[in-house]
């Protein structure tokens, strides 16, 4: 109830009328165990046409990720919460706790497409070893029949192998580049290659479909033959048949702290980014496809398949939705 005026002193006056500006997520979240926990009103969540990848739309648990990847494309998400797509996006994790019992319910009106889960954050970041959501989301979709993907960098997911394994759905485990020293500047939350590679590869032995996603290839950092071949030779090792390449996106958001952090360590690649990139924060389409024959024929040397996940056609999705990213 709002207090009338005349009922308070003057000293009190500033406490009534402040305004609340905390970040809109602090307004209508609970922060527990540093992780701001919500209740989301709706999962599915259409993906951008520029973002590259098979999957129309999506399912993200978790929205923003401590991995801290300069290039992710899903930082801008984090502007529409009060926060900022920097910083924020890495440190301060929206944690989506009815994501299982929502997904069921929207699930019961799907028309059948399939998802790509963990788009706006890593859903097998740490938030993940403290809510369990995934067993329950995996176990939703393998029983309303729903092709599937997880996009993850962690090892988490063999926590949940068996179950991935009998559910019809797919790992793909993001393997950009094989430079450790790349790795650290621009994935420095992330694990290792090394982890990564042995991830593939474990995943595989248990009986789980599971394809590289390289990704995101970024512009005269690791795109050189020599890097590009490393990469796929050591993927081929890991006992992947599928590698997907997608060279670096920066929609806003994501634009704003790549360049910033380029600037800083490369800055002679500033203006060549500024030739490269349009303003929609996609490359050139020269550029793009040359790079994708490029890692295509290497796959084929190596034996791989290169290309997009294939899932079998489905339905329209009946009722729409959000945008992701």
């Amino acid at each position: 109830m709002r207090v009338p005026l005349g009922a308070v002193g003057w000293d009190a006056l500033p406490l009534v009328e402040a305004a609340d500006d905390r970040p809109a997520i602090e307004r209508r979240s609970v922060l527990r165990g540093g992780f701001y926990e919500t209740q989301a009103r709706t999962l599915i969540e259409r993906v951008p046409a520029g973002a590259g990848l098979a999957e129309r739309w999506a399912v993200s648990p978790y929205r923003g990720c401590a991995h801290a990847c300069r290039g992710c494309g899903a930082r801008g998400g984090h502007r529409r919460l009060g926060l900022d797509a920097g910083r924020d996006f890495d440190t301060r994790v929206v944690v989506k706790a009815n994501a299982p019992a929502r997904l069921r319910a929207e699930l019961a009106r799907w028309g059948g497409e399939p998802l790509a889960l963990g788009l706006g954050g890593d859903c097998y970041q740490d938030a993940e070893a403290t809510y369990a959501l995934m067993p329950a989301l995996i176990g939703a979709l393998a029983e309303a029949g729903v092709a599937f993907t997880v996009y993850t960098k962690s090892s988490l997911v063999l926590r949940d192998a068996a179950l991935l394994a009998g559910s019809g759905g797919q790992v793909a485990v993001s393997v950009a580049f094989v430079d450790e020293r790349v790795r650290r500047a621009v994935e420095p939350g992330a694990p290792s290659v090394q982890r990564r590679l042995e991830l593939v590869a474990a995943l595989v032995e248990q009986g789980v479909v599971c394809r590289v996603l390289m990704a995101p290839v970024l512009p005269l950092l690791t795109d050189s033959a020599e890097q590009l071949a490393a990469t796929v030779r050591r993927v081929a090792g890991a006992g992947a048949s599928v590698v997907e390449p997608i060279v670096l996106r920066l929609p806003p958001g994501t634009r704003e702290w790549y360049l910033s952090w380029l600037a800083e360590a490369h800055p002679a690649l500033v203006d060549r980014y500024a030739e490269l990139y349009d303003r929609a924060g996609l490359p050139a389409s020269g550029y793009e496809a040359r790079i994708t024959a490029q890692i295509g024929e290497l796959a084929r040397v190596y034996g791989m398949r290169a290309g997009p996940v294939e899932h079998p056609a489905a339905a329209e999705a009946r009722f729409p939705q959000l945008t992701l990213l």
